[in-house]
């Protein structure tokens, strides 16, 4: 999830390309309605969505539904505080811009056996 529809598009073509099955969405509420609505193995969310949410609210609201939920956190931001809440979280975070061998590799350690990422 990435509220920029390029940056989306970047990172649903270039996991489709590994071979994913990819739902890929813009907004908050477009992630929480796919969330209720299937299973996935992973999450990758951005930290800023635009609004009053954030990817930490899509991530708690997914492990409500799926406790054990692989969350990837992007962000552009590289404060100490976002840090420690994602690791505190159990959550990997992702710095921007990305290196797509790092998305990868991130990626590719939870889902060895797995394909569904939102």
């Amino acid at each position: 999830m990435d509220d920029k529809p390029a940056v989306l598009l970047t990172y649903r073509l270039i996991l489709q390309q590994q071979g994913y099955e990819v739902t890929a969405v813009e907004t908050y509420g477009c992630a929480i309605d796919e969330l209720d609505a299937g299973e996935f193995d992973l999450l990758l969310c951005d930290l800023g969505l635009g609004g009053t949410r954030n990817g930490f609210d899509v991530i708690e609201h997914a492990r409500v539904r799926r406790p054990a939920i692989r969350s990837v956190l992007l962000t552009g931001y590289s404060g100490a505080d976002i840090a420690l809440k994602a690791a505190d979280m159990g959550i990997s975070v992702l710095f921007k811009p990305v290196d797509v061998r790092e998305l990868l590799a991130v990626v590719q350690t939870p889902l060895s056996t797995e394909r569904a990422i939102a």
